[in-house]
């Protein structure tokens, strides 16, 4: 049992504790509104948006001007997220790993859907397969982990093919589309092969095959966004066309944009 002077001595440490915590919970709560006002507000329109006293708000911002992560334009007086705030920023950049954090996704997937799914980024040779999971009963298909899909047939490859804007990938395009057989190539549009593609995948959202990389399997692939908006992988949904769903607003669709926009959340993508 402690004593009554004991629990005394104890009790304003607690309190101390509790304050520097609640502090800096506080502190924390007006980078975020500051971020989430692009970066730059003045006093009355942060201590608005908190719904706080702007003399308490201010406080705060004096503290945070103090260690580098809020800065003061002198010109508008707006606050401005400070050099320490890019410093952490970029470091969280460069953790953020589309392959490493599509793992997770592509588990649930793999569980929930019961699909064979896989995470591919943009390779030197094309889209590339960096993560393959297969459910119990996997779909036999001659891809795997390093294997490069084809731009034109396959899901994953229009969906590069669509919203990766760079030469490179339009040459690989047309390379690929000049050794196409003629009865496969009559799948495209007549005119506009490649650009007709790119508009209706960017429509979409996502990129959808029946039976034109593999005969018998159908594919949905949606894209993966960095921080500043540019695709950076994507994952891919296929099965035996029979009993897979590929229609653009199916179970499996939504559940890999759910996915995908989670993915691209944490790497630091505001749609």
């Amino acid at each position: 049992m402690k004593t009554v002077t004991e629990i005394e001595k104890i009790a304003p440490a607690a309190r101390d504790r509790r304050q520097r915590v609640q502090s800096a919970s506080t502190g924390l709560l007006v980078l975020k509104e500051l971020a989430a006002s692009g970066g730059r507000a003045t006093l009355t329109a942060l201590a608005a948006r908190l719904g706080e006293n702007p003399a308490k708000v201010h406080r705060y911002l004096a503290s945070l001007m103090e260690e580098s992560f809020v800065t003061q334009d002198k010109g508008t007086q707006q606050y401005v997220l400070g050099p320490q705030c890019i410093a952490i920023g970029l470091s969280a950049m460069r953790m953020a790993d589309p392959i490493r954090l599509a793992e997770p996704s592509l588990i649930r997937l793999r569980e929930r859907l019961e699909v064979t799914c896989f995470v591919a980024i943009m390779g030197n040779r094309g889209p590339t397969i960096m993560r393959f999971e297969e459910p119990g009963l996997p779909v036999t298909v001659n891809v795997r982990a390093g294997s490069v899909m084809s731009l034109l047939w396959s899901a994953t490859g229009r969906l590069f093919l669509a919203l990766l804007d760079e030469k490179r990938v339009r040459k690989l395009a047309e390379e690929e589309l000049a050794a196409t057989p003629a009865e496969l190539r009559a799948q495209l549009d007549g005119v506009d092969p490649i650009g007709q593609l790119q508009r209706e995948i960017r429509a979409a959202g996502l990129a959808v095959v029946h039976d034109t990389n593999l005969k018998g399997i159908s594919a949905v692939s949606a894209p993966l966004f960095d921080a500043n908006g540019h695709i950076c992988g994507a994952i891919t949904a296929l099965g035996a066309t029979g009993g897979f769903d590929a229609s653009p607003d199916g179970l499996i669709a939504n559940e890999l944009r759910h996915e995908a926009a989670k993915i691209s959340a944490e790497l630091g993508y505001q749609a």
